[in-house]
């Protein structure tokens, strides 16, 4: 068993990944949704709201997350988040774990891409 806790004044990172075990899944988190358009050519991503609300778009689709809210986006799909209230927090699953050193496994897109 391992106890991960979420780094006081860090508003991003990760928790526990292939890095430092044997997990199949990356774990993160970010204290804001972050607008980087963007997109992962070969992982899924599930996001978790623990607390908060965010406005997150994916494609040409914007949805409104709170607490208790999971979004899976799809290997392939961009996606960037819109906007976040200050209590906002959320966990992020990479499913499969990028391996370190193997490359880019995230490549920025025009805004255009989401229709913004």
């Amino acid at each position: 068993m391992r106890r991960c806790r979420v780094p006081v004044g860090h508003p991003k990172g990760w928790l526990a990944g292939p890095w430092d075990s044997n997990l199949p899944v990356s774990i993160g988190y970010a204290s804001e949704g972050i607008d980087e358009p963007h997109l992962h050519p070969t992982l899924t991503e599930v996001y978790l709201v623990a607390r908060g609300s965010s406005q997150l778009r994916v494609g040409l689709e914007s949805m409104d997350l709170v607490a208790g809210s999971v979004v899976i986006v799809d290997a392939g799909e961009p996606h960037t988040f819109l906007a976040s209230s200050a209590d906002y927090m959320h966990y992020v699953l990479h499913i499969p774990a990028p391996q370190p050193g193997s490359g880019a496994h995230k490549i920025a897109v025009d805004r255009a891409c989401l229709g913004l």
